[in-house]
């Protein structure tokens, strides 16, 4: 059994490797806690594949196992071809309208419908004895996948060669595939003609398909899972410059007390985020514990700005432990000596800093509107 917990999971690791799922996963952890994310995934996946175990459980009593082996062969053998093909990121559910962890499932069981691990949960049980340990392998193989997304997404970003992966995804599943042939094929049609003729084909549309994809891969300057990273990198890099410019310096001053001033917090944070790619703080800050001093409003409305700006072009991440949130409330706290409740409405956002300050708000809605005329 636990040979068939590891084998099931081996399959859906090397599946989901450099797949749409990955970088959904990613994309998720840029809006939710990673916890959630992944609670998420094994709430779906569990759902998903389980439903799949059951109906291949069903199946085997009425089709041959011989027939189902050799089913499942081809099966593997198309995956592991499919593996090579470049797929766009799906945007659809990227609104959430449940929980976190809700919605996470729900995409991940509805976007694994019919996909190429629920139908490999399904082959698994079909052909072996123990389905809750194949349930188990290919649940904690979509974890294994979705965790390294987050991983590599936040901590290495241009540094993954995801197309290394994707061929060693393909060879994964076209070793099995073939492997599976070879021992429930009929033994007659195992002719040395027939073989090399299933491996020139094999090769053939394996050369095919990889050059297609080394093809798009050169017509395109980044990955989707790098394109995500690159966009919070660059977030974070211009807020930084930008809070850079309201810090008062030593000049005017006196000595940095860095981390206890809230500007030189807010420029910690922003620099280790840049350097480490972590986006996410541990904990919530009480920014009215930091030294707050006679700081240019303007250039805090412009920081501001950025923000907004930047919730209009990427989306809102609602989280607070988001960096950019956390930016968000430490200028907030300058200009209002409070934290300004934000549900992710931006217009609603600008009219509560009007009804409080209605010439920062309209001046923060003048800026605002300039970089968006500006960037068309």
């Amino acid at each position: 059994m636990i040979s068939e917990l590891i084998r099931a999971f081996l399959l859906i690791f090397a599946a989901e490797l450099g797949d749409k799922t990955q970088i959904i996963a990613m994309t998720f952890a840029t809006q939710y806690k990673v916890q959630e994310v992944l609670a998420g995934v094994f709430m779906g996946v569990f759902l998903n594949h389980g439903l799949a175990i059951v109906l291949g459980r069903y199946i085997s009593k009425l089709i041959p196992i011989n027939l189902i082996q050799i089913v499942a062969g081809i099966m593997f053998v198309i995956f592991g071809l499919l593996a090579l093909r470049e797929e766009e990121l799906d945007e659809k559910g990227s609104r959430k309208a449940f929980s976190p962890i809700l919605t996470v499932a729900l995409a991940f069981f509805i976007g694994e419908l019919g996909d190429k691990t629920q139908l490999t949960a399904m082959t698994l049980s079909a052909e072996g004895n123990y389905p809750f340990f194949i349930l188990l392998g290919t649940t904690l193989g979509m974890l294994g996948t979705s965790g390294l997304g987050i991983y590599v997404g936040s901590k290495i970003g241009k540094k993954v060669p995801d197309l290394l992966i994707k061929t060693i995804s393909s060879m994964v599943f076209l070793f099995f595939g073939t492997l599976k042939l070879y021992e429930w094929v009929p033994k007659g049609l195992l002719s040395i003609n027939n073989i090399r003729l299933y491996f020139i084909i094999i090769l053939s549309v394996y050369l095919l398909l990889m050059g297609r994809l080394i093809i798009k891969r050169k017509s395109k300057s980044i990955t989707p899972m790098k394109e995500v990273a690159d966009i919070l990198y660059k977030q974070a890099k211009e807020l930084n410059e930008a809070i850079e410019d309201i810090c008062l310096g030593e000049g005017r001053c006196g000595k940095c007390c860095e981390d206890q001033c809230i500007i030189g917090y807010t420029k910690q944070m922003l620099e280790n985020a840049t350097k480490s790619g972590q986006y996410y703080v541990g904990q919530d800050i009480d920014y009215n514990d930091l030294a707050i001093k006679n700081f240019d409003v303007d250039k805090v409305v412009e920081a501001l700005s950025l923000i907004i700006v930047d919730y209009i072009e990427y989306g809102v991440d609602k989280s607070q432990n988001f960096i950019i949130n956390q930016a968000r409330e430490s200028l907030e706290s300058i200009l209002f000596n409070r934290k300004i409740s934000f549900d992710g409405d931006i217009h609603r956002y600008i009219r509560s800093i009007k009804r409080i300050d209605y010439p920062i708000g309209r001046d923060l809605e003048r800026k605002v509107n300039a970089k968006i005329k500006a960037s068309i």
